[in-house]
């Protein structure tokens, strides 16, 4: 039998971004999405976007700032007076962390439905995505709502569905550890896997369940499914990373992985469904989003 070659993608615009300025991946996103890079004199915000051969790429960092923060009407999957659900874009804040982070998910889901339907009551916060994730997130409109939601996240009544694209070939399996601010080496992980448990597993430790099944082989990696029984932070990445696959695009939780690794511009993880019972209504609901151009853009060039 003969190996089929497959051909190199063509570099991103965030790729090319980092060669010419020796910036951080994530300054060069920064510099895609302000308006300050430009293919063939076209202005391009998307960082992912693939660049053909003899294509001008040209980075200007003084260049006027766009402004960021808008959603598209698209975006909202779902409201009504209690509940709105919202398609979250990669690489925004789903809340603010820090006193003056701005043009978070919050604050554009609140001026989205302003325009669209002169509402302007506050959300409340029941869950969140890491920044760089993409997907489906829910907001109370009530106090009631938010109570009730809360609630069901606390149950792990909540259906969780991610797509991701992670490194190595992946074998559907449930995994089932017990996370940790510190596993002993400085990062969060599983309790007794980077070092030898002592008795019992301490009590700050939380029980992590996450089913993962294959969908795709991919070139060097793997497009999976992995469907939460509970939802702790970073769980997923964690996960799939103490097991040998690593997401595409990982920055934290990849250290201890020899292997090759594939470049992104952030980590390959969508939050594809999100179910729940409506908190007025008790009727079950689920919504469910396509990934982004980004994410399927990496699919594809990694396509056998």
């Amino acid at each position: 039998m003969t190996a089929r070659k497959t051909r190199p993608p063509e570099p991103t615009v965030a790729a090319i971004v980092r060669e010419q300025t020796g910036a951080a991946w994530s300054r060069a996103r920064a510099l895609c999405a302000e308006g300050r890079v430009t293919v063939n004199g076209e202005r391009c915000l998307d960082p992912a976007s693939r660049v053909p051969p003899g294509a001008a790429v040209i980075v200007d960092e003084r260049a006027p700032k766009l402004r960021t923060g808008s959603l598209s009407e698209s975006a909202i999957a779902y409201f009504d007076r209690d509940v709105v659900v919202v398609d979250k874009p990669a690489g925004m804040l789903s809340i603010a962390y820090e006193p003056g982070d701005k043009d978070t998910l919050v604050d554009c889901t609140r001026t989205l439905l302003r325009r669209m339907r002169g509402q302007d009551r506050g959300l409340g916060v029941v869950h969140r995505l890491d920044k760089d994730t993409s997907g489906l997130m829910v907001f109370a409109r009530t106090a009631d709502a938010k109570r009730i939601l809360a609630a069901q996240f606390r149950a792990h009544d909540i259906e969780r569905v991610y797509h991701a694209i992670a490194h190595g070939v992946v074998a559907g399996q449930r995994i089932e550890t017990h996370l940790v601010l510190d596993r002993g080496d400085g990062l969060r992980g599983s309790y007794g896997l980077f070092r030898r448990p002592r008795v019992g597993i301490p009590p700050e430790a939380k029980r992590s369940v996450t089913h993962v099944r294959p969908i795709a082989p991919l070139a060097g990696a793997t497009l999976v499914e992995c469907r939460l029984e509970t939802g702790r932070q970073h769980q997923i990445r964690i996960h799939l990373s103490e097991l040998g696959h690593p997401l595409v695009g990982e920055r934290v939780y990849i250290r201890d992985y020899a292997g090759p690794k594939i470049e992104s511009i952030r980590p390959m993880l969508h939050a594809r469904v999100l179910g729940f019972v409506h908190p007025r209504t008790g009727q079950r609901m689920s919504f469910e989003r396509e990934a982004p151009d980004d994410f399927r853009a990496m699919s594809e060039a990694l396509r056998l």
